[in-house]
C-alpha cells in the first residue's frame, strides 16, 4: 500500500470524520463569541478583541475555559487537516472539487485554520503573543519595508475583497447546500440551516471585504497602522458614523448566525 493510498483510507476514515466535525463546531463557537463581542461594539461597549484570538483569549479566562480551549485547539487542528485532505484528495460533495479552484480554497483554508490551532496551543502553553490585529500590522509593516512591499499588500488587499464578494455570492445563491447530506437532515431542519448559511455567509462576506479594504487603504496611504484584521475593521466601522455601528450590528448578528450554521455543518455537512 503506497503513501498516498493510506492517507486517503486515513481521510475516509470515521474518526478523521469525527475530528473534522469537531472542527465544524470548534469553528462554530469561535464565531459565535466573535458575534457577541461585535455586538457589544455595536452597543458602544469596549469588548475583547473581535477575532479569532480575541475569542479564544475569552474562553481561556474563564473557569473551565482551559479544558474548553483544549477542545477547540484539537477541533481547530481537525479543521485544518480536513481542508488539506480536500486540498489532496478533492472537495468532498461539490462536483468540480477534484479540479483546481476549489482544491487551491481549501488549502488556504487549511492553512489559515492551521495558523489558528497554533494560537490556541500558544495560548494553552501560556505563550506570549501578539493580538492578531497587532500580528497584521507587524507583518503589514515588514512587508511595506521592501521593495514592491507597498503594491504586494495593496494586491493582497484586493484578494481580500475578491474572497469576501465570492462569499457574498456564496450565501445569496446557497451554494453552500450542495455540501450537505439531505438524505440525513430532517426535513424541518433545512429551512433554518439554509437561511442560517444565507445571513452568516453574507455577514462574514461583508467582514472579509472590509478587511480588505484597509489593507488597500493602508497600501495606497503608505501607513501600515491602517491595515486592520476582522476586529479593526469591525471598530473603525463603529467609529466612523451612526450607520456604521447599525452596520456592524447587523453584521454581528450574522456572525452569529454563521456560529449556529457551522453546527449544522458539524452534524450533516459531507466529511
Amino acid at each position: 500500500m503506497t503513501a498516498g493510498t493510506t492517507a486517503r483510507k486515513v481521510a475516509r476514515s470515521d474518526g478523521f470524520k469525527g475530528l473534522a466535525k469537531l472542527g465544524f463546531a470548534a469553528r462554530g463557537t469561535i464565531y459565535l463569541l466573535i458575534g457577541w463581542f461585535a455586538v457589544l461594539l455595536a452597543l458602544g461597549k469596549r469588548p475583547p478583541e473581535a477575532d479569532q484570538r480575541g475569542a479564544m483569549q475569552e474562553v481561556a479566562r474563564h473557569n473551565g475555559g482551559f479544558l474548553l480551549l483544549w477542545v477547540i485547539a484539537i477541533g481547530l487542528t481537525g479543521y485544518a487537516l480536513f481542508r488539506f485532505s480536500e486540498a489532496a484528495f478533492g472537495v468532498v460533495g461539490d462536483a468540480k472539487g477534484h479540479e483546481k479552484g476549489p482544491r487551491l480554497k481549501s488549502l488556504f483554508r487549511g492553512g489559515l485554520y492551521a495558523f489558528f490551532a497554533v494560537n490556541a496551543f500558544n495560548l494553552l502553553a501560556h505563550a506570549r503573543v501578539k493580538s492578531q490585529a497587532g500580528q497584521q500590522q507587524q507583518l503589514t509593516t515588514r512587508v511595506m519595508q521592501n521593495s514592491g512591499g507597498r503594491w504586494l499588500v495593496g494586491i493582497v488587499g484586493v484578494v481580500v475583497i475578491g474572497v469576501g464578494l465570492a462569499l457574498v455570492v456564496e450565501g445569496v445563491r446557497r451554494k453552500f447546500k450542495k455540501y450537505f447530506a439531505l438524505a440525513d437532515m430532517p426535513a424541518g431542519s433545512r429551512r433554518i440551516v439554509w437561511f442560517l448559511g444565507t445571513f452568516g455567509t453574507t455577514a462574514r462576506g461583508v467582514v472579509f471585504a472590509l478587511t480588505g479594504f484597509f489593507l488597500v487603504r493602508a497600501a495606497w496611504d503608505y501607513d501600515p497602522k491602517k491595515a486592520r484584521g476582522l476586529d479593526g475593521a469591525l471598530r473603525r466601522t463603529v467609529a466612523d458614523s451612526d450607520l456604521g455601528r447599525s452596520l456592524v450590528g447587523v453584521v454581528a448578528v450574522g456572525l452569529i448566525a454563521f456560529g449556529l450554521y457551522c453546527y449544522a455543518e458539524a452534524a450533516w455537512r459531507r466529511t
